[in-house]
């Protein structure tokens, strides 16, 4: 009587059939399941998946698993095999954009003139203080000023070719920090005139275009407020997740929340790590034990406590944290009592990525669909 074919029997008999490439069977591999067998009679129609758009051990596979069903089974069992292979495209979207980049951190506000660029800026010196890989990318297209406050604003850029080919713009280092911004590659007092598509063009090739290497951290200077050079990055990378600058007035607090429901919607679903205060109080560089609250008195923390967020930490307003990014040396690699607030915030910020790590799934690119 002939033996009646069934799933899990064609997939015992593939079990004997090995990938040359490893030694290891197809069912462990998970080249054929189930799902992708059909029976008919005497006749089987299955599917091998391939990790790879071209495999050469593939017309050799198909015909060990006809052969396998013959001899395990019954010489009047006929099989289809269909090959299965990953297109170039979705290769494309499963392969890291930075492959040598450990945590990408966006730094974004809620509006303009809340300190952002300065925080981003002296969190990377900070971070490359504590002995860690960091990189920064100056992304507000249009309104750079990362290269000032690293006083590099006259700096040539360079091109550099990779082993395969590729031509890759080497950032520059200052201060441990590998740097890179619009601002190098525009007229310095020009206005940047660009429509958003130009701007995001722009942006995605100073993330992907450059040579980064291997980091740890890699912090993003986001424009303030929420426009398309946001959905370019969350589209662009998978993000660790973002920081958000605020001071503490009212009108600074009501646009902050803007933007954590921004990186926090549905669509997007980046984690927040963390809020930081700056322009916390004011200190007289005299009296150093003095503050003055001109901007309200711990907003930033009461939104932090209600948001359930953690406060990364607190910057007062003292004139050295301008002086010293008008003067491309930032404050955060020198000890004073500004330079570890930032010390600080950064050892928050690294702890925040520890947890985020430990409590949720890796990051993703966002697809955004219209």
């Amino acid at each position: 009587m002939t033996e009646p074919l069934y799933p899990r029997l064609i997939l015992d008999v593939l079990a004997n059939v090995r990938y040359p490439g490893n030694g290891k069977n197809i069912v462990e591999l998970e080249m054929v399941t189930g799902d992708d067998l059909r029976i008919d009679g005497r006749h089987v129609e299955l599917s091998l998946h391939f990790s790879k758009p071209t495999d050469p051990f593939a017309a050799s596979l198909v015909k060990s698993v006809q052969a396998a069903l013959k001899t395990f089974i019954a010489p009047d069992v006929e099989a289809t095999v269909n090959t299965l292979f990953p297109s170039m495209a979705e290769k494309a979207q499963e392969a890291p954009v930075l492959p040598g980049v450990k945590n990408i951190i966006a730094v974004s506000s809620g509006k303009g003139g809340v300190g952002k660029s300065t925080v981003a800026a002296n969190l990377a010196v900070a971070l490359a203080r504590e002995g860690y890989r960091v990189g920064l990318l100056d992304a507000d297209i249009f309104g750079p000023s990362v290269p000032k406050m690293f006083g590099v604003e006259d700096e040539p850029v360079y091109m550099s070719e990779t082993p395969d080919g590729r031509r890759l713009i080497e950032p520059l280092e200052r201060y441990g920090v590998k740097i890179l911004s619009i601002g190098f590659l525009v007229e310095k007092d020009a206005a940047v005139l660009w429509r958003g598509s130009m701007a995001s063009n722009a942006l995605k090739q100073l993330i992907t275009e450059a040579n980064w290497g291997e980091l740890d951290y890699f912090l993003l200077d986001l424009p303030p407020g929420t426009s398309d050079i946001h959905l370019t990055v969350v589209q662009t990378v998978a993000l660790t997740g973002a920081v958000v600058v605020t001071t503490p007035q009212e009108v600074a607090l009501a646009d902050a929340r803007k933007g954590i429901s921004m990186f926090q919607g549905e669509k997007v679903g980046v984690p927040i790590l963390g809020l930081i205060e700056n322009m916390a109080w004011f200190t007289p560089e005299q009296h150093p034990d003095e503050r003055y609250y001109i901007f309200g008195r711990e907003g930033g923390v009461a939104l932090a406590r209600k948001l359930g967020l953690r406060l990364l930490g607190q910057i007062p307003l003292v004139c050295s944290i301008a002086e010293s990014g008008d003067a491309g040396e930032p404050i955060a690699a020198r000890d004073t009592v500004a330079g570890m607030a930032f010390v600080h915030a950064a050892r928050e910020l690294t702890e925040a990525v520890a947890e985020r790590h430990d409590t949720l799934p890796p990051t993703t690119r966002v697809e955004l669909k219209h």
